[in-house]
């Protein structure tokens, strides 16, 4: 891991913090705590998401408006009338948002109406759009490959903080494997790992890992007790109707419970669930 100037831990207690919108730390003692549907699909949807988990100790919205799907016929997102959508929720509940990147030509647009990029799996080697990134001006969450080494997953991020944004966060989504039982495997002991080679924070999606919502809420327990900074969690108004990634989206009622349940956890390994105003701030 030499070749990871930026990246790699200079001692072992090198720990960075990401500020987002001066209002959330990534890194700290407070975990962070990302919340949403896999697809923008209508205010209505976004409405409904935001004004249930800021009720919560979630501190991000996500939503994806362009979609890396499988098969060319899958719906492919909303695109910049998605973006408007979040940025919209955002003002109004006063609640940052993160969506996906997939080609420059987006980042601009991206940009201008998200908080926090996301750089998916499948372009987590796309090296211009790394090299793009770097120029942004925003926090980046890195998904980690299909099937990275800890090591690729490094270098990605290097490329992204050599180009000049250090404000880098990682986040394991499961590696492929053998096994069919649950989509991805979720890789724990990298998350492990990473933490003793890098100072970046790293969080955990247990959705993408699983595929079953039943699985999401042991291993998103299981994240938190290893050492994770965060987990991103997929949840849906009536989640059997989302657009993608039915199986795997919990409902907004379990979403909030899954919270509550890392409460314990976090302070078993000296970490907090941060707690809520009794009344969020709804711009009219």
């Amino acid at each position: 891991m030499s070749q990871a100037k930026l990246v790699s831990k200079t001692h072992p207690e090198h720990q960075t913090q990401i500020k987002i919108n001066e209002q959330i730390t990534v890194g700290g003692q407070e975990l962070l705590i990302i919340g949403g549907p896999c697809t923008v699909e209508s205010l209505e949807q976004m409405e409904q998401v935001a004004e249930q988990l800021i009720k919560t100790p979630v501190q991000l919205l996500r939503g994806g408006v362009y979609k890396p799907r499988t098969s060319p016929y899958s719906f492919q997102g909303l695109g910049l009338e998605g973006l408007k959508i979040l940025q919209g929720v955002s003002q109004r509940y006063n609640v940052p948002v993160v969506t996906e990147v997939m080609s420059i030509p987006q980042i601009e647009s991206v940009v201008t109406y998200a908080d926090v990029l996301q750089i998916g799996s499948r372009n987590m080697q796309n090296f211009e759009l790394l090299k793009a990134i770097g120029q942004a001006g925003k926090p980046v969450i890195l998904k980690r490959g299909l099937a990275a080494t800890l090591e690729e997953f490094i270098m990605a991020a290097e490329y992204i903080m050599a180009h000049g944004n250090p404000d880098v966060i990682l986040c394991e989504r499961g590696i492929r494997s053998f096994d069919s039982f649950t989509r991805n495997v979720l890789d724990l002991g990298g998350v492990v790992g990473l933490k003793q080679l890098t100072h970046l924070p790293i969080i955990v999606d247990p959705s993408h890992a699983a595929g079953k919502r039943e699985l999401v809420e042991p291993l998103a327990r299981a994240a938190v007790a290893c050492g994770a900074d965060g987990i991103m969690v997929e949840c849906h108004p009536e989640p059997e109707k989302s657009v993608s990634d039915a199986r795997q989206a919990l409902s907004l009622a379990d979403m909030i419970q899954l919270v509550k349940n890392l409460r314990p956890v976090a302070a078993s390994v000296g970490r907090k669930v941060i707690e809520v105003a009794s009344e969020p701030l709804v711009c009219a």
